[in-house]
């Protein structure tokens, strides 16, 4: 299954929530069908010490969102969209169905 939302892309929430908060995806767990993105489903979390380096106390964090709750935004046309695949050459990419235009530019 190829993966409609990546590590880096800007992200959109559409139900929860946290709906219509937008985010840069910082992690994707393909597995769960989940991703972290930051600035949204911020919960707090109780760690004890166990160094000096890393952070005890109360700590606000960013969980994981399901893939289904959220949307691609264009890097292009600045919309939410969903995204499809097609062949340019031997590679294949996704783009915006919106604006028909490639989302990977590499």
């Amino acid at each position: 299954m190829a993966a409609k939302i990546k590590k880096g892309d800007q992200v959109m929430v559409i139900s929860g929530d946290d709906k219509g908060k937008i985010g840069k995806v910082i992690k994707v767990f393909p597995k769960n069908q989940r991703a972290i993105v930051e600035g949204v489903n911020i919960v707090k979390r109780h760690r004890r010490f166990v160094s000096a380096d890393r952070p005890h106390g109360i700590i606000e964090m960013p969980a994981p969102v399901h893939i289904s709750n959220l949307a691609l935004v264009c890097p292009s046309c600045g919309k939410r969209t969903r995204v499809g695949f097609r062949f340019e050459g031997d590679k294949k990419v996704r783009y915006c169905k919106k604006c028909n235009d490639t989302i990977d530019k590499d």
